[in-house]
């Protein structure tokens, strides 16, 4: 038969798209799942969980951050194998949205403290993952760095100055009009880029910030709801029980004594 020269045959173009689709993922080997791309990319890692939120597989990038050489090392581990109870518990919010509803979590920002108590941030992406009838089995994402992130958003650069402010204020209070005076921005065009790279205003980055820093701080021996409120610049108790529990789910006390039976 006389080369066709990449012409399509008449079979394949009877088939529709979805068709020709199924057909081609249905060829690929096990062996080269097209996650191993992300492997290749810097400052971005991969990962999909199955609906009892159990990991499935995972790109290089995230594994190397668990010491984990294998990606069997990783098959079947949660959040709690990996994590701090702490930070499980967000994930675990956030998968479960996504499977309850099939929609998208995008640009969610996760806060991480270091060792010298600094804030450190990445954006997530989740998206549900579906079976041939459509229905959610599960959740695939996304991880990457703010520093890598932002190599991607050159017209948003302005609000790193932003950020950096956050991070050395965030516990003593913020002002949203010292802050875009920072970054030489009105108000109004500091929120529109904070939400355009975050999804939140500047308001509730800071919030959010200040609640998971709560949640570090009383997870500390000894910790005292009234002392962490002040030292977060909350007004009073009160004022942190309010906003903790807006964020959490829980008040500060329900998450004090879970997080000391737990540590028991």
């Amino acid at each position: 038969m006389a080369d066709t020269g990449g012409v399509s045959s008449p079979t394949s173009r009877l088939e529709s798209p979805a068709a020709l689709r199924e057909r081609f993922i249905r060829r690929v080997s096990a062996d080269s799942p097209f996650y191993r791309l992300f492997d290749h990319l810097p400052d971005l890692a991969f990962f999909a969980k199955d609906s009892d939120f159990r990991f499935m597989c995972a790109s290089r990038r995230f594994m190397d951050r668990f010491g984990i050489t294998e990606e069997a090392g990783i098959v079947g581990k949660n959040d709690f194998d990996l994590f701090p109870g702490r930070l499980a518990e967000n994930f675990r919010r956030d998968d479960e949205e996504v499977l309850r509803t099939g929609k998208a979590q995008l640009n969610i920002v996760e806060l991480f403290f270091t060792d010298q108590g600094l804030p450190d941030w990445f954006v997530t992406n989740k998206l549900p993952l579906t079976d041939a009838k459509g229905r959610v089995i599960g959740i695939m994402g996304t991880v990457q760095s703010f520093e890598g992130k932002k190599q991607m958003l050159q017209p948003y650069l302005q609000i790193d100055r932003a950020l950096a402010y956050i991070r050395d204020h965030f516990r003593t209070g913020v002002s949203i009009t010292e802050l875009a005076q920072i970054v030489h921005l009105s108000p109004r065009q500091l929120h529109r880029k904070f939400v355009e790279t975050f999804g939140a205003s500047p308001q509730a980055f800071i919030m959010k910030l200040r609640i998971q820093a709560a949640c570090e701080a009383l997870q500390r021996e000894g910790a005292n709801i009234s002392d962490v409120a002040r030292d977060l610049g909350f007004c009073d108790q009160s004022a942190l029980t309010h906003h903790f529990h807006r964020h959490m789910g829980m008040t500060p006390l329900k998450y004090l004594r879970q997080f000391r039976l737990r540590r028991v």
